[in-house]
């Protein structure tokens, strides 16, 4: 049985987190930037995908701390999280190595070399 490719927020996230620990606001900048900008994960979206990546073991909460008398958690991967992260990266990764190989090969049909002339 093959499993689902992960959603781009699951992915996003635990890329994220992958070299350091971060807090919320700090998910949503490192979001942005991993995604060259296409991507601003907004606050309900990123709490409602923390609660579920905690509730099937992928992260975990590394801290929690007050701030300015606001309640602060960081998060970070666990081993589960990485393991799904890598497999992810490695499905990705095929998949592109085999569009790659196709474009170098591919033949352009008359009907389309046509459309170029």
């Amino acid at each position: 049985m093959t499993e689902r490719s992960m959603q781009e927020p699951t992915l996003l996230l635990l890329t994220a987190l992958a070299d350091a620990p971060r807090h919320g606001y700090a998910l949503i900048q490192e979001i942005a930037a991993i995604s060259d900008g296409r991507v601003k994960m907004r606050t309900g979206t990123l709490y409602g995908a923390l609660d579920r990546l905690l509730g099937q073991g992928l992260i975990e909460v590394a801290a929690e701390e007050v701030v300015d008398g606001r309640a602060r958690r960081t998060y970070a991967l666990t081993g589960a999280g990485r393991g799904a992260l890598a497999t992810e990266a490695e499905r990705l990764r095929a998949v592109a190595t085999e569009a790659e190989r196709r474009l170098s090969v591919a033949v352009v049909s008359p009907r389309v070399r046509g459309a170029f002339a």
